[in-house]
């Protein structure tokens, strides 16, 4: 029996749609990651890169992301940070870094 969607795959839908919520729909361009434990928790660490359309609405969504509920499926986003946003020609690439952890 399958567990269903692997936490990338969580991640990506979650920012996907909660970026759509704040009226600034980006696409996930690309997303890496790599198995992450500790003493006390097991997850992941994610490399993504987003697109989207340059507005107030994104800069407010980019600025509220480190301090969002970001639901995913028996995982946790520990962490998320936005690590560099480049501007040209009204779209914005975003590189963002999280940690999600099992639940």
């Amino acid at each position: 029996m399958s567990r269903g969607p692997d936490a990338a795959t969580l991640l990506v839908r979650s920012l996907e749609t909660d970026s759509h919520r704040a009226g600034c729909p980006a696409r996930v361009m690309e997303s890496n990651w790599t198995r992450w434990a500790s003493a006390t928790f097991c997850g992941a660490r994610h490399e993504l890169s987003l697109d989207a359309e340059m507005s107030p609405e994104l800069d407010l969504w980019l600025d509220a992301l480190p301090e969002a509920d970001l639901p995913l499926r028996r995982h946790l986003v520990a962490d998320i940070v936005v690590t560099s946003v480049r501007r040209a020609e009204g779209i914005a690439t975003i590189a963002i870094e999280a940690l999600t952890v099992e639940e």
